[in-house]
């Protein structure tokens, strides 16, 4: 009886957690327009490090954390980057499976000799 009801536990406990996430990233506002993503980014760094401290004083920790580091990263820059990069790939694929082929030829003659 318990081998049957272990993973119905095992699946409920999954989507709840999946939903539960979701839920809470629908109402933060993470799922909203790229304005209401920044707004619960900076609510999120305004609460976190006092969040911290007092969980860290809770459980007797007096160490210092180190400062957050200043992430200077731009999506659109990657994107425009990945973009680029791929299609370089594509417009040079016939030039380079042509040279690859010739080499390849070329190397199979020069095992048959």
């Amino acid at each position: 009886m318990a081998a049957k009801i272990f993973p119905v536990i095992k699946l409920a406990t999954k989507v709840t957690l999946a939903g539960g996430a979701l839920y809470v990233a629908h109402d933060s506002g993470l799922l909203g327009t790229s304005k209401q993503g920044f707004e619960a980014l900076e609510r999120a760094r305004a609460a976190i490090p006092p969040a911290m401290e007092e969980w860290m004083k809770y459980f007797g920790l007096e160490a210092q954390l180190p400062a957050v580091p200043k992430v200077e990263f731009s999506p659109v820059q990657a994107w425009n980057s990945g973009v680029r990069t791929s299609i370089s790939a594509l417009s040079e694929a016939p030039r380079k499976a042509s040279e690859y082929s010739t080499r390849g030829l070329q190397y199979v003659k020069d095992l048959a000799k």
